[in-house]
């Protein structure tokens, strides 16, 4: 059985021990108190801490900026640490988050983003697994093989290229790699193998974690904003886990959370 969310317990069978850290920012443009949205009568990031917990994670501990945030997660029974409300980023909240627990060397720690509700738990799982596995690496990722033409041109879909061992050689908005005589009638088509798109999800070793947001930031993540990038221009290795398939939709817009409600309503959650 799974450990409750918060708690400390046994990792999976052949897992190493690795803590979830789920961000939390209260303040969301498009869709406000985002981390509290009910979800069949939960709030959001308490069904996110209860995703994750399934993974065999030894805890998961929600790193909040307000305080109605660590109410609503100890009323379910999930940890959670109040964070400074003026960090830059979700990587600024999570070092944090890692000197209040204490988390530092070669502790694994999983981030899972707050709006993913139907995080596949295998997923989170096999990023702690995949750092294990790779001393080279300071973080682990995941990506799956794009299927559509349109993903593989949206910019807001990102995509990732790989070294032969599985390490990312970089990240992108633009549609990479780009099949030179892949053009029908002036269109481009998906090249083979297929394009993977970029997972946010990511396994960190805490001492890395806690000194990125001190590297330098690097033109590349500012030219393409994916911060990432970073790691690799500073000369890190991110080793990649390449799934079957997409992970459930996250929740960015209140579009987006009617459709996760209704998936909940059908049980679709349930996998």
């Amino acid at each position: 059985m799974s450990p409750a969310p918060g708690t400390l317990g046994p990792g999976a069978a052949g897992t190493p021990a690795f803590t979830v850290l789920v961000p939390a920012r209260l303040a969301s443009t498009r869709l406000p108190n985002k981390p509290l949205a009910d979800i069949a009568g939960l709030p959001m990031v308490v069904r996110v801490a209860q995703r994750a917990a399934a993974s065999g994670a030894l805890r998961v501990v929600v790193a909040a900026d307000h305080p109605s945030i660590v109410q609503a997660c100890a009323a379910h029974g999930v940890q959670a640490v109040l964070t400074r409300e003026d960090h830059p980023s979700g990587s600024d909240r999570l070092a944090e988050a890692c000197s209040l627990l204490g988390l530092d060397g070669e502790d694994c720690v999983v981030n899972v983003q707050g709006d993913e509700p139907l995080i596949d738990p295998s997923l989170v799982r096999r990023c702690a697994e995949l750092l294990a596995e790779r001393p080279d690496c300071v973080m682990s990722t995941a990506a799956h093989p794009l299927h559509e033409r349109a993903d593989y041109l949206n910019p807001n879909v990102v995509k990732v290229v790989l070294d032969a061992a599985g390490r990312a050689l970089y990240f992108s908005r633009a549609p990479i790699p780009w099949w030179r005589d892949g053009l029908q009638d002036g269109q481009p088509t998906l090249p083979t193998p297929r394009p993977l798109r970029h997972l946010g999800l990511y396994g960190y070793r805490a001492g890395f974690l806690r000194r990125f947001p001190q590297l330098p930031p690097a033109p590349l993540e500012q030219t393409e904003a994916l911060e990432q990038l970073r790691v690799l221009w500073h000369g890190e290795r991110i080793a990649v886990h390449v799934a079957e398939h997409g992970p459930g939709p996250g929740v960015d817009t209140p579009e987006d959370l009617a459709r996760v409600r209704s998936l909940f309503a059908s049980g679709a959650d349930s996998r």
